[in-house]
């Protein structure tokens, strides 16, 4: 049995597809059971799991063969920094109760630093704490994920410019579509030679590296329309996360987070693991989610 965590996201929900196509038995944990009718379709076993719990993530993993490990950022809570530390710690907990032979731990580039990084310091946190466990370890460390543009395509449509936290515009930085991300996991899942080193650490991008200014492009020429790329000055950062809905703790995140990305510190860790790259383009990622940035946006 495999256990996919975080099956109702994009991630996960590749991987699940990718291991069923195999013929893979697969518990698909998702957080509530709105999720669960389009993992039922495939033929997964649903199963629904609060990461706080410890009993509820041992309930998910009993029997499990292997583990893709999911812990997201909660968005949503006053300190999200501290509330994802402690799903990791449940989590881990409940894994070294009941240890599986596998687990694979879903990661970020820059990984490796344990500080000032923001949000990638805390999948730093994961991969140090499930370090821990006696058992086979995986660390898939993916780029920036290519839909997280979603976020801001309404924005871009509407008035024609692209906001970025990345600075300069022109600076070239890895991303990655998250159907790659999901579809090398469920490889690495059902890999059953031994690694040479314990933890694996495979890291995964797409075949070509842009910049906003390609993101913006591609974005016009997609929907038809000028769409320039803007760099957001840094002393307006926080107003405008703030003005996306974002508490302050989550802001602060983000905020170290593109400091850190444009000082040249979040990239694959030169020396360290195996790198894949996914075969997903910028314009065939953006093509799936433009169309829906233009109707939010009309």
């Amino acid at each position: 049995m495999f256990v996919i965590f975080g099956a109702g996201g994009k991630v996960g929900n590749a991987s699940a597809a990718a291991l069923r196509r195999a013929g893979c038995a697969v518990r698909a944990v998702v957080r509530n059971a709105a999720q669960a009718a389009p993992l039922i379709e495939l033929g997964c076993e649903v199963a629904i799991a609060d990461l706080h719990d410890p009993a509820s993530v041992a309930r998910a993993i009993d029997g499990a063969h292997a583990v893709q490990m999911l812990c997201p950022v909660p968005r949503d809570h006053d300190d999200p920094a501290s509330a994802m530390r402690r799903m990791i710690d449940a989590s881990v907990d409940a894994l070294r109760a009941n240890p599986p032979q596998h687990v694979l731990a879903l990661s970020d580039y820059g990984a490796e630093h344990a500080s000032a990084t923001g949000i990638t310091t805390l999948f730093h946190y994961l991969e140090t704490r499930l370090g821990t466990l006696d058992t086979r370890l995986t660390f898939l460390r993916a780029a920036e994920h290519m839909h997280n543009w979603a976020r801001v395509l309404p924005v871009a449509l509407a008035k024609g410019v692209l906001p970025s936290l990345h600075h300069p515009l022109d600076k070239r930085f890895p991303t990655v579509a998250a159907q790659d991300v999901g579809a090398l996991a469920a490889q690495l899942l059902m890999d059953g030679k031994p690694p040479r080193h314990s933890p694996r650490v495979v890291s995964i991008e797409s075949e070509q590296r842009v910049s906003v200014i390609d993101v913006a492009r591609t974005i016009a020429d997609l929907a038809g329309r000028t769409v320039t790329a803007h760099a957001v000055p840094r002393e307006q950062w926080a107003a405008m996360l703030a003005g996306a809905g974002l508490g302050d703790g989550h802001a602060r995140l983000i905020v170290d987070l593109y400091d850190a990305h444009n000082a040249g510190c979040i990239d694959v860790q030169d020396g360290v693991g195996e790198r894949r790259f996914g075969p997903t383009t910028l314009t065939q990622a953006l093509a799936a989610i433009v169309p829906r940035g233009a109707a939010l946006s009309a």
